[in-house]
């Protein structure tokens, strides 16, 4: 389950964008029933990548987001918060005032402005879908990243921390590496030209690639299908202008289309309905009115081959209410229809156990509990589609900043891996 960091023997000692900085990707997942907290929604795996940061250099484990600007750490150890960065014992640590170019223009693209602390220092809130949030002082510090060292990248160094995260889980994961559009965030900050990652539904494994633009040790990816990354300009009430946006257009289960117009997926004029591809997300959360008309076409199609639980009270993360009793023994699921979301240029398609989620310590009368992997985004409080990590297993994902679209393919990650040289 744990994979070290490693990095490709022709990286430098200092950063450049010209560089492809490999670094292996670990599932984490938290040991605790039904409703579980990972960061800004309600999950119980994250995706996490191990580096350090600091002089001397203190290890870090971070989850990566796709869906978060500011990158943060723990900075205060409490009984909960086990794994923290102690910026006391860091030579290269320095707090940013409030007074600097960065606290006042470069956080413009948080959701809560900035404010100056009783020491004039600037100082952040973010909070999450979840409602937990967490707080502290941006600061400038080291990385060690793959064989690169990066000097004063900003990060959060959070001391106040308000959740509902569990225990084991925050003693995990030291803090979150934000890789959305905003102008701090992890991906911003470098200039990376474009970004990857390939998760691995064979052994809780994956790998991040931050930089590849031209890169020859990528000669073996098929081609990919790409989409186009939606940005606008004007200011929404719903609508995240630094997330990885996308159009999705249609989904399909099986051979069938859902009949609905393409406009349900189009956001409207207060940009509620946009469509984000989030790595911090477990699973996919469709629209009240797409929710309910997939979730009644998958029941009408695995109806012979599925027993449905029948239990109104029973609505797992409290999102996801299509759930199935599944004899203990029975070795594998049967077979069941794909359900692909279609978008301009591209298609991704879910398939076979990622279909379903076996529910952590739930017996029913010798049944397992396994509930449909898609939920619904009016259940969890966001006027918005949303695709997480668990539907992207075994598809090279491809952020392209440079074009502005979003390449996907499937293949075998773990082969993937191998290929660049982070075999185990």
């Amino acid at each position: 389950m744990f994979l070290f960091l490693q990095s490709k023997p022709s990286l430098s000692s200092s950063f450049s964008t010209t560089n492809t900085l490999v670094l292996p990707l670990k599932t984490q997942v938290i040991p605790s029933p039904r409703s579980l907290t990972k960061l800004s929604f309600h999950h119980n795996v994250s995706l996490t990548v191990s580096f350090s940061i600091g002089t001397p250099p203190q290890a870090v484990s971070m989850v990566i987001d796709t869906g978060s600007e500011l990158s943060w750490l723990h900075c205060k150890k409490t009984p909960i918060l086990k794994t923290t960065f102690n910026p006391l014992l860091s030579s290269s640590y320095s707090p940013i005032p409030c007074t600097s170019s960065t606290c006042k223009t470069q956080t413009k693209d948080l959701s809560i402005p900035v404010s100056c602390d009783s020491k004039k220092l600037c100082h952040a809130i973010l909070t999450y879908a979840d409602f937990s949030s967490t707080e502290g002082n941006l600061a400038h510090e080291t990385f060690h990243i793959g064989g690169s060292v990066i000097p004063s990248t900003v990060f959060g160094c959070m001391d106040q921390s308000s959740t509902t995260h569990s225990s084991e889980e925050d003693s995990i994961t030291t803090g979150l590496l934000g890789m959305n559009r905003g102008s701090l965030s992890f991906v911003s900050q470098m200039g990376f030209p474009k970004f990857s990652y390939c998760i691995s539904d064979h052994d809780s494994s994956g790998v991040l690639l931050l930089g590849g633009d031209g890169d020859s040790s990528l000669s073996w990816l098929k081609p990919l299908s790409y989409t186009p990354l939606i940005q606008i300009t004007t200011p929404l009430p719903y609508f995240d202008r630094v997330a990885y946006t996308v159009q999705l257009e249609q989904i399909r289960v099986g051979t069938k289309a859902l009949p609905l117009p393409k406009s349900v997926f189009v956001p409207d004029h207060t940009g509620a309905g946009q469509t984000m591809i989030d790595s911090g997300t477990q699973f996919t959360f469709l629209l009240g009115p797409v929710y309910t008309a997939l979730r009644n076409e998958f029941l009408e199609q695995t109806k012979t081959v599925l027993k449905v639980l029948d239990d109104s009270n029973f609505v797992f993360q409290q999102t996801m209410d299509l759930c199935y009793l599944v004899p203990i023994n029975q070795v594998k699921l049967p077979v069941l229809p794909s359900v692909s979301l279609m978008f301009g240029g591209a298609e991704m398609s879910v398939s076979g156990e990622r279909l379903l989620y076996r529910v952590p310590n739930e017996v029913r009368a010798g049944n397992s509990i396994y509930c449909f992997t898609f939920g619904n985004s009016d259940l969890l409080g966001i006027e918005a589609y949303v695709i997480g990590h668990h539907h992207q297993h075994n598809m090279w994902v491809e952020f392209d900043l440079k074009n502005s679209r979003m390449g996907i393919a499937p293949i075998r990650c773990d082969l993937a891996s191998q290929k660049l040289g982070m075999g185990q």
